[in-house]
């Protein structure tokens, strides 16, 4: 019990807090604030910066918030940062209803609304394009706050926040909130670094405690049971395993019937203490539910309780059945929900299947509101798109509580799926993972239907922080007891992986920061390059390859010691031992390339036989897969060696050279006819039978048949010859030692270790200045490009005059004759006229766009054709969307495509003589769309042979549109070209388009009602 002292002394210190900033701000919130969010609001009035990492739903947007409270008390701007436009505009939105429209602007690079407001929300890459051209929206900045900056491991886009961070002034204080991350100390030790002192304040707790389930076959069960002394849950489930184990046999095997909780638990009415009327997991029979009551909804028809959320199949494996995995939850008191499938054309058939199932989540009162404002969007989009936009469902969908929602969908669509969700009139979305980003859409549940994702390459497992990331959104502060997190199970999928994922709560931030062309000119022209490479150096990412380092020159260390001791541990009297052993492993070498060489050759003439192989020959296939006795009914060029052949049991295979341990004999041979129709099973089968008859008769081999041996040559390595090494061996002193063997093993495990030591030094070296490095070489594809000039050539006189881009090409490249760290990289640069263009062009394609303006390529287009040229300035095609190339609508459009496809490859090439990741190729599958839409055409017409989705196309129209912007204001831009660039906005930006756009700015606009 605390004393009268300091009983005392915390009065005074309350009684001082009230009269401060964050006394006020207390006050005006409807709830008390946590520990952790009045620890990192007492550090913002401090005048620190500070790093919240939190878990999703623990309302550390209130330090945001509070930043926003102290930047308009001391009459300084305040800008909000996030991710992506839809949280900036759901924020735009939560700041209007609390400070006015007066005081609060919006800057997504597509909407800008009273930009000068003294609150702003923007994107990210906003705030980027601002410091770097040093805008007068900068003035009187006091706040920064960054949403979401864990983003910054975004391998696409996070490089965006590290630029903002390190170029911010230093009289900005910056409040950056992240989820939990397991290194959100290093995270804060960078942050110290760059923006001066910062405090770090983590919190794991969740507000809303999290419930982890597994949805087999007919039941939910826990995936966590309770420890024998009654601790919290840790274990998992051992039901669980056995239930995976039995849903893994053929369907017609299993059991009817449902099955018990796992755990004996049932679902107590806390379930549903949250929720709306008659929603509560105590009300099993749904008796108050007026939805059951009038017979509206399918799911009052349910009997038995035979409640799935899995089916059978045809082949007999389990399938996905989403309205029966929605009404198992909802007769589990658990919507609403957010099922998150990793793929959009998933999240539209999800929807479909529950309008197809006849699916209805939602009370009369609720439809009829959906329905009211749903036709009121109807009215106000053309209604000629209404049709391929998919409307009709999307409404159907929406009036009985159901929705998708992901990136391909129409913003407006979006906008209005996130708002009737979080008044709570929708009850399951089927969305993508970027929903987990936090755009605020309140679930009790989060379903994941699988464990893995498609990132752009390939299938990969979520990651524990993806999976952390993803069921935080489960949990409704404030209305729920526990939030639910559901896994369903998939054929192959272990509870155990599903635990691994579960129990980890956090994940390391790493940095995905690097150099680009329009960075380096950037920083050049304002800091010189020597300085720039010192701002480059303090990037996270070198923070984090430095720390690295420094783990890594201890390993270097400690296998250095051990090392020592090895070569003692060898040491022979009769001579140098390392000089013998080295003579060995020389020896072994020289006998391994002899083997190789054998088999390589061996390999040759095998392809050799195979390509001589003509129709009819029979030979034996011995090899791994022993087809025995085939007939050859295909030949096969050496270019490509795979002959088709039957078996002795009819049927048709390839076979290759790794069927053949040796070179293939034929040991028969018949007659065929002229195109033998192997497709067909008699066909084969009679072939077959032909084939046995021959070799049973011992019908002789065709006289021109290859002979096995023939032109095997064996080939002696270059090397030393093994009988040089080898008496070489024998006249070292050392060969004679009784304990030969035993130093030797001690050599090979020194030699080992040495080979460890010297790969970890190259490793210390590549970190050591990396992204310095990569700086360096993208200045000199820029110097090369005449972007850059050496400011002080007397000291570099190998230093040429800039060239351009064919002839440099071509040239051999002076940064390459040293390495990267050489002498060259210590000139001073300056940006050049060409390159002061680059510095207003944003984007991955940012050198590419430059150097078709400088070739006059966009000038030469009308207005139709410049918007549609735009977009290979833009896009980036989903795999399953690539095709060929397609004829482009005018000669100029095909002219300008043509040069474009030059260019690059002339820029690709200097990039990897620079040793650069080259800039991503044009893609042109969006030219004849955009070209179309741009000419007038209605958007089912401009989509008719796209398989872009509506929503898909008037995301990229938007970037198109900020794209055509950019290249309007930058410098020297002709004023021709300038005019048809605004020209191409305006043929573009309509209709559906135009729509979306101003969906927000329509808020701060007076209505005449």
């Amino acid at each position: 019990m605390s004393s009268p002292a300091e009983r005392y002394a915390e009065s005074r210190r309350r009684a001082a807090e009230a009269k401060s900033q964050l006394g006020v701000f207390r006050q005006s919130q409807a709830f008390d604030l946590d520990d952790f969010q009045l620890q990192a609001c007492r550090h913002l009035e401090a005048g620190r910066a500070v790093l919240v990492a939190a878990p999703t739903g623990a309302g550390k947007t209130i330090v945001g918030e509070f930043a926003v409270h102290l930047g308009l008390a001391h009459g300084t701007k305040t800008f909000y940062t996030t991710p992506i436009k839809a949280l900036s505009n759901q924020k735009y939105q939560e700041l209007v209803e609390d400070h006015g429209t007066e005081r609060v602007g919006l800057l997504t690079g597509d909407t800008s609304i009273n930009s000068e407001a003294q609150i702003v929300v923007m994107t990210t890459e906003v705030l980027r394009n601002m410091l770097y051209q040093d805008s007068a929206t900068l003035r009187d900045l006091g706040y920064v706050v960054m949403d979401e900056v864990h983003y910054l491991a975004d391998r696409f886009r996070g490089a965006v926040w590290e630029e903002v961070i390190i170029h911010l002034p230093e009289h900005v204080q910056v409040a950056a909130l992240s989820a939990t991350v397991s290194n959100a100390e290093e995270f804060g030790a960078w942050l110290d670094t760059v923006r001066g002192e910062t405090s770090v304040v983590v919190s794991e707790h969740r507000p809303v405690p999290l419930t982890q389930h597994m949805l087999v076959d007919h039941q939910l069960h826990d995936l966590f049971i309770s420890e024998d002394d009654g601790a919290a849950g840790t274990l998992v489930n051992p039901e669980l395993q056995r239930l995976a184990h039995h849903s893994q046999a053929p369907m017609s095997r299993r059991s009817g019937g449902n099955r018990s909780r796992a755990n004996g638990r049932g679902r107590g009415p806390h379930r549903g203490s949250s929720g709306g009327a008659g929603r509560g997991s105590g009300d099993r029979s749904r008796g108050g539910d007026p939805r059951r009551q009038s017979g509206s909804s399918p799911a009052g028809k349910r009997g038995g309780g035979e409640v799935s959320g899995i089916s059978g199949s045809a082949a007999g494996r389990p399938r996905l059945n989403r309205p029966k995995m929605i009404r198992a939850l909802d007769r589990e008191g658990l919507l609403p929900c957010i099922g998150f499938i990793f793929s959009r054309v998933g999240c539209e058939a999800a929807v479909e299947q529950c309008l197809n199932a006849g699916i209805v989540l939602t009370t009369r009162e609720e439809a009829a509101e959906i329905t009211s404002r749903v036709e009121q969007m109807g009215w106000e989009l053309p209604a000629e798109d209404l049709s391929i936009l998919g409307f009709d469902s999307f409404r159907e969908a929406l009036i009985n509580g159901v929705a998708a929602h992901h990136a391909g969908m129409l913003p407006p669509f979006k906008e209005l799926v996130e708002d009737m969700y979080a008044e709570g009139l929708l009850k399951v979305v089927f969305a993508t993972e970027t929903l987990a980003l936090g755009i605020n859409m309140p679930a009790r549940t989060v379903v994941l239907e699988k464990l893995d994702k498609f990132n752009g390459e390939s299938h990969v497992d979520i990651t524990p922080g993806e999976y952390t990331q993803l069921t935080g959104r489960a949990g409704r502060r404030g209305i729920d007891v526990e939030g639910h997190a559901v896994v369903v199970w998939q054929p192959g999928m272990d509870p155990r992986q599903v635990a691994g994922l579960a129990s980890k709560r956090t994940y390391p931030l790493n940095s995905s920061f690097k150099p680009s062309y329009n960075m380096a000119v950037n920083l050049t022209a304002q800091f010189g390059r020597r300085r720039a490479r010192t701002i480059l150096e303090s990037s996270f990412a070198q923070f984090q390859a430095d720390r690295s380092v420094v783990g890594i020159a201890r390993d270097v260390a400690k296998r250095e010691s051990s090392l020592a001791g090895y070569e003692e541990a060898m040491t022979c009297h009769l001579g140098d031992f390392r000089e013998y052993a080295a003579l060995r492993r020389r020896l072994n070498e020289a006998e391994k390339d002899q083997a190789k060489s054998r088999h390589r050759q061996r390999r040759r003439e095998i392809i050799r036989v195979l390509a001589a192989l003509q129709p009819g020959d029979i030979i034996e296939v011995e090899g791994k897969r022993g087809f025995g006795e085939s007939l050859v009914v295909h030949s096969a060029p050496e270019h490509d060696p795979r002959p088709g052949v039957i078996t002795a049991d009819g049927k048709f295979r390839n076979v290759t050279a790794e069927d053949f341990g040796q070179p293939p004999e034929v040991i028969s041979s018949i007659r065929l006819p002229r195109k033998p129709q192997v497709k067909v099973p008699k066909v084969r089968r009679d072939l077959a039978a032909s084939m046995r008859a021959a070799l049973h008769e011992r019908v002789p081999a065709r006289s021109s048949a290859p002979s096995a041996g023939f032109g095997f040559v064996e080939e002696e390595p270059d090397s030393e010859s093994l009988e040089d090494l080898l008496a070489q061996l024998r006249r070292h002193p050392c060969h004679g030692c009784s304990e030969r063997e035993d130093h030797a093993r001690w050599a090979e495990r020194g030699w080992k270790l040495q080979r460890e030591i010297d790969q970890l030094k190259v490793k210390i070296d590549r970190r050591t200045g990396s992204i310095a490095k990569i700086f360096d070489r993208v200045c000199g594809v820029l110097h090369e490009l005449g972007h850059m000039e050496v400011v002080d050539p007397e000291l570099m006189p190998q230093v040429g005059p800039p060239e351009l881009l064919q002839d440099a090409v071509a040239a051999p490249s002076p940064q390459n004759a040293g390495s990267a760290d050489d002498e060259w990289y210590a000139a001073e640069f300056a940006v050049t006229d060409r390159g002061q263009q680059l510095r207003r062009i944003y984007g991955e394609r940012d050198l590419f766009t430059g150097l078709l303006m400088e070739r006059g390529v966009l000038s030469a287009l009308s207005a139709q054709e410049l918007a549609a040229f735009v977009t290979v300035l833009v896009y980036q095609a989903k795999r399953e969307d690539e095709g060929a190339m397609p004829v482009m609508p005018t000669r100029r459009l095909a002219q300008a495509a043509q040069t474009g496809i030059e260019v690059h490859a002339e820029l690709e090439t200097l990039e990897k003589r620079h040793h650069l990741e080259p800039t991503a190729a044009p893609e042109l599958g969006l030219v004849l769309p955009m070209y179309a839409w741009a000419g007038g055409q209605s958007l089912r017409n401009a989509l008719n042979d796209s398989p872009l989705a509506a929503g898909d196309f008037v995301r990229w129209t938007k970037q198109c549109i900020d794209t055509l912007d950019q290249l309007a204001k930058i410098p020297h831009t002709p004023a021709k070209l300038a005019a048809r660039c605004h020209e191409a906005v305006e043929l573009i930006g309509r209709g559906v388009v135009a729509y979306s756009s101003v969906a927000y700015q329509n808020l701060e606009e007076p209505t005449d009602d």
